[in-house]
């Protein structure tokens, strides 16, 4: 369930209480006139399930509530109510199926932005990377993947043009490029560095290296596991299930590509180099590719007519 925090103009309450009256899966309607302040109005509070959420938000914004009063969403871990389980049957599908568009767009306009901290993760997973391919260590590529933040500008692109919004996709776009270009440049002054200190060495780097090789030696496997990863991704963030975004992580090999195209290019090994680019290329593209018609595929299912209400005095 999804509790709702409204703050509406006077003249506009009756509207917000037709609409979630009218609305299924909606329950626990509470109205509190002239109690707001800032800004000056009525409180609205209810609950609705989640899979009937996305409607009735659309229809809030569609009563320009969004920029006339206030729309606060929250997730309810726990309700013990008659009432709000049969809101739940009422709703129309699965609520760990629904999509909040409103909160995939403001949970991927803050994981794309370009910010300092999004620099430092990545800049931080690519130099962690470094030292797992010149080491031959699976276990260190694992972590950078794990560290590194690349999937929230990539969800960003996907939702971007699903949605139709070019300034979440240059934002995003922006961030992508712009966070890989910093901890590219920063890893190869940091490969300079450890190769001064005799931490690293091209010997190591033209080793055979069978535990890391596969990062920049693209096939078609990798583009199919950028695929699966980029569906997996977006269905932890379109779900009430996202444990699964910790896997996708560590299952594509976008931080370690970026951090082996940076060392061989200290090194002059060319070759490596743009292998590990032609990885990271193919990883993108697969998850984007992906990411882009799982959403489209989202949508198109969860299109569904109006949908009436229960009177409130149907048996419970």
């Amino acid at each position: 369930m999804l509790h709702l925090r409204l703050i509406t103009p006077a003249d506009r309450t009756g509207d917000v209480v037709r609409l979630i009256e009218t609305t299924v899966g909606t329950t626990h309607l509470v109205v509190l006139p002239g109690v707001a302040r800032d800004p000056a109005g009525d409180v609205v509070t209810c609950d609705v399930a989640r899979e009937a959420g996305d409607e009735l938000i659309r229809g809030l914004r569609a009563l320009d509530l969004d920029h006339t009063g206030s729309i606060a969403v929250e997730n309810i871990d726990l309700s013990l109510s008659r009432r709000a389980d049969a809101a739940e049957e009422e709703a129309p599908g699965e609520g760990a199926d629904a999509v909040l568009w409103e909160g995939l767009t403001e949970a991927t306009h803050e994981e794309s932005t370009l910010s300092v901290t999004y620099v430092a993760f990545i800049t931080l997973a690519t130099m962690i990377a470094a030292c797992g391919v010149v080491l031959d260590n699976a276990i260190l590529i694992v972590g950078a993947m794990a560290v590194g933040p690349e999937f929230g500008p990539l969800a960003g692109i996907c939702t971007a043009l699903v949605q139709r919004r070019p300034r979440l996709a240059l934002r995003s776009l922006t961030a992508l490029l712009v966070g890989f270009a910093v901890a590219m440049l920063v890893t190869v002054g940091f490969s300079y560095l450890m190769d001064g200190v005799g931490l690293f060495t091209k010997v190591q780097l033209e080793a055979e290296r069978p535990n890391t090789n596969f990062i920049y030696r693209p096939d078609a496997f990798s583009f199919v596991v950028a695929v699966l990863a980029g569906i997996a991704g977006i269905l932890s963030l379109t779900s009430a299930k996202s444990g699964a975004l910790v896997g996708v992580a560590i299952s594509v090999t976008t931080v370690p590509a970026a951090a082996n195209a940076a060392v061989a290019f200290t090194y002059s090994e060319y070759r490596q180099a743009w292998g590990s680019t032609e990885q990271l290329l193919l990883n993108l593209l697969g998850i984007v590719l992906a990411g882009t018609l799982t959403l489209m595929t989202q949508k198109w299912l969860w299109k569904k007519p109006t949908w009436k209400k229960r009177p409130d005095n149907a048996p419970l």
